[in-house]
């Protein structure tokens, strides 16, 4: 498993995005075009574009599910694949629930 550095951000910014970061990478979708789309989910949700309820909605709209990961593996969950992406090493950070698209 392994860090690799990931910046979306057209002008190369650490602003806070990193739901907005994440997404890009997920979908394969640019910084700019993720960035409208969760803003204007956000407008209709009356939330932040890093509040669960706005990301996630536009997330199930394309079509991803989001998972629970079992109590049992709570700190010993890893990244399928080997590698993530970030502007920073986050791998001693433990994730609760991942998405995934559709039945995967």
């Amino acid at each position: 498993m392994a860090f690799q550095f990931y910046n979306p951000n057209p002008k190369g910014r650490f602003v806070g995005d990193c739901t907005i970061r994440a997404i890009c990478k997920l979908t394969n979708q640019d910084w700019d075009h993720v960035y409208a789309a969760t803003s204007f989910q956000e407008f209709l949700a009356k939330d932040m574009p890093s509040g669960n309820a706005t990301w996630g909605a536009y997330l199930a709209r394309l079509g991803y599910i989001r998972k629970f990961i079992p109590d049992s593996y709570l700190g010993r969950y890893t990244v399928k694949g080997g590698d993530y992406y970030d502007t920073w090493d986050s791998g001693n950070e433990m994730p609760s629930y991942y998405w995934t698209k559709g039945d995967q």
